[in-house]
């Protein structure tokens, strides 16, 4: 098992997930030290051993990544008939501490508008560990020239220039924050529509005055959707703080909101 390969496979899919390392060994035990394995919220690469060695260190992973730990942990098991074993004796005879190493999964997020704000934004999250898609119904607002500024940056990047810009959402991956700013109020509306439609989206964010969402919020009542569905759509973005209106400013301003938020 090739765990580093593995482990970019989830990196790729931004899942979660912790590597677990012998770091030391004394005495016998099932693997030696550098043993690895890797294990997600419902699977397990590679083995430290099994038993209750390998069980105990599974638990552990889990519960690091159901409170989205971000500190490595070391846990020291004995294994011997006389230690406490949940999963079963191992009576090796050694001792083993074990370094759990959380790699928690990146953002995703997905802006459709890629105008003077939406490339603002673009600029400053792709100067972070996310997925990034970019959406835009005009062909040369996402044209690989105009966006080859980002391209020095952390963050993985993909651009679509889509006629019917709500089609991508069905693509995006779960947990994918959304955010709307089109050059078109038509196609804002079409997106909040359709992006309170799509399940596993972790959030919607708008950008407009408030006349342009109590029209919205009409059309979307008109449309079928409940006040609180309607509520999911956080408007306006960005954190209170910065009041200035270029573009700059603002997505400074919607950056720091996201950000703080995930």
């Amino acid at each position: 098992m090739d765990w580093l390969r593995v482990a970019q496979t989830l990196r790729d899919r931004r899942e979660g997930h912790v590597i677990v390392t012998l770091a030391t060994v004394r005495g016998h035990s099932p693997r030696d030290g550098g043993a690895k394995m890797v294990v997600s919220r419902g699977e397990s690469w590679g083995t430290i051993g099994g038993g209750n060695l390998e069980a105990t260190a599974i638990d552990r992973a889990r519960a690091m990544l159901e409170s989205d730990a971000a500190v490595p942990e070391l846990m020291t098991l004995n294994l011997s008939d006389k230690a406490p074993a949940e999963y079963g004796v191992q009576c090796c005879g050694g001792e083993v501490t074990m370094l759990l190493e959380p790699m928690r999964a990146g953002q995703s997020i997905v802006i459709f508008g890629m105008g003077h704000v939406g490339y603002e934004l673009a600029r400053i999250l792709s100067r972070h560990d996310v997925s990034l898609a970019l959406v835009d119904s005009r062909e040369d607002a996402v044209a690989a020239e105009r966006l080859a500024v980002l391209d020095d940056g952390p963050a993985s990047i993909t651009a679509h220039h889509a006629a019917v810009p709500e089609s991508v959402l069905r693509t995006l991956p779960e947990n994918t924050h959304v955010l709307i700013m089109t050059h078109d109020h038509a196609e804002d509306l079409a997106l909040c529509d359709l992006a309170l439609r799509t399940p596993g989206i972790a959030s919607i964010g708008l950008i407009g005055s408030s006349a342009k969402w109590a029209r919205f919020r009409t059309k979307l009542a008109e449309a079928g959707h409940s006040a609180d569905e309607i509520g999911r759509i956080q408007t306006p973005i960005g954190i209170d703080s910065i009041r200035a209106k270029e573009p700059a400013a603002i997505a400074v301003s919607v950056a720091a909101g996201l950000l703080s938020d995930v």
